[in-house]
């Protein structure tokens, strides 16, 4: 059931090796990234009824809001108020990763450390607030950093001021697949020489009215009106939308090089990577899925391995009809008759689709499966689609071997990203 047409792939890198190091997260599960895996295992959902915002007169009223965050318990408050939600996110996530890596950024490593984070829209909460003074004749009442807050690069600007990384910095706007893309991003900086150490990952704060009613005008929400936790429904028969989620995550990446020298503990490695672009429609995924085999073939190739080499995929599974249908047929055509053994999940069940950040997530529980030998479970999968008949772990998590693991990113606008991690062997 291979792809009808040989598609070209990134060729594979001889280069330096690149490893993880540190991960840190806050997401709608929990603030750390080590509670968002223990609940991830465990099935429990992040979900719940909107607060905060009015979401009476749309479709949708579930969101993956974080809830008892604190910016002044990860900085200074009063930078923290200079700040977007969504870079408070990544600086917070930021610090914990390099906590867990045990890297200091000091004045000599400053200038071979870089930032690489994936984003979808900037501030929305910041935009809709500007707006709305604006509109009501208080345009003079902006702030003066209003211009500087919301726009997208401030995440990694933010970052980079907060822990004096003078390197290669870049931010990558590419919708749902910016947080795979990021990571992956960064692999290949190292990789090139670029830098030899990068902050890589995502962060997204796009839970407003404005993101609430454009989506539900897309139709693209899910209409759930239930018990919240049972509102994403990944490859299930029933499923009507995504449901949007915020929040960060970051690893650390390291060449492995640097890591040995300084006796890092290693995670994985970045294996490699793929991004590639539908060239179809606006917002509706290739049906044929030929852009996301691309993706996954150029990620392959770029590491260096062959479709059998995969244990585990972290699906981009987003629960809507149109996605999960093409990425269950773009991994039945890469794989063949291989794509019915290979175990396969969903995070988005669980935390629903944080955007920009979302593929950051998905690599930081590609990292977690690979270490601790656990794949967490699809949950809402008590009647899966006939269409989607692949082994989407369902309901509770599996123990199983994974030493090679694919993380799949689909967005609007026929943006696709694959990543590939491995188990790490000297």
């Amino acid at each position: 059931m291979d792809s009808p047409t040989t598609h070209p792939a990134l060729p594979s890198h001889p280069g330096r090796r690149v490893v993880v190091t540190g991960l840190g997260a806050i997401t709608c599960s929990a603030l750390t990234a080590e509670e968002t895996w223990r609940n991830l295992l465990a099935g429990r959902s992040g979900l719940s009824i909107v607060e905060g915002i009015n979401h009476e007169e749309y479709t949708t009223h579930v969101a993956g809001q974080i809830k008892n965050f604190e910016p002044g318990d990860y900085m200074d408050r009063r930078e923290a108020r200079r700040m977007a939600r969504f870079s408070q996110f990544a600086v917070a996530a930021a610090g914990m990763a390099l906590q867990d890596a045990g890297l200091t950024i000091d004045d000599q490593e400053a200038p071979r450390v870089g930032v690489l984070l994936g984003n979808s829209a900037g501030s929305f909460i910041d935009i809709e607030d500007g707006v709305r003074k604006i509109v009501a004749g208080q345009g003079r009442r902006l702030s003066p950093l209003f211009m500087v807050t919301f726009i997208p690069n401030m995440a990694a600007f933010q970052v980079s001021l907060a822990y004096k990384a003078k390197g290669y910095n870049a931010t990558v706007c590419t919708a749902c697949a910016a947080g795979t893309q990021a990571v992956g991003d960064a692999a290949a900086a190292i990789r090139c020489g670029q830098a030899d150490v990068m902050i890589a990952g995502g962060a997204d704060a796009s839970i407003t009215e404005m993101g609430l009613a454009g989506f539900a005008a897309m139709r693209a929400m899910s209409t759930w009106s239930g018990d919240p936790a049972g509102a994403c429904r990944p490859f299930a028969r029933g499923r009507d939308g995504f449901i949007a989620s915020e929040g960060s995550a970051i690893l650390v990446l390291e060449s492995l090089e640097h890591a040995l020298a300084r006796g890092a503990r290693i995670y994985a490695e970045v294996a490699g990577h793929g991004v590639t672009f539908d060239a179809y429609h606006i917002a509706a995924p290739d049906p044929s899925g030929d852009g996301a085999i691309r993706a996954m073939r150029a990620a392959l190739h770029n590491a260096g391995l062959e479709p059998e080499a995969v244990d585990y995929i972290n699906a981009h599974g987003p629960g809507t009809g149109l996605a999960d249908a093409m990425e269950t047929l773009a991994i039945k055509k890469l794989f063949g008759d291989r794509a019915y053994r290979i175990p396969i999940s969903s995070t988005k069940s669980m935390i629903g689709h944080a955007m920009g950040a979302a593929g950051a997530i998905e690599a930081m529980v590609c990292v977690q499966t690979i270490r601790d030998h656990m794949i967490h479970p699809t949950i809402n999968l008590e009647d899966p689609d006939p269409e989607c008949d692949l082994d989407y772990v369902p309901l509770v998590a599996r123990q199983a071997q994974v030493n090679v693991a694919m993380s799949n990113s689909f967005g609007l606008g026929g943006q696709n990203a694959s990543l590939i991690l491995r188990r790490y062997a000297e």
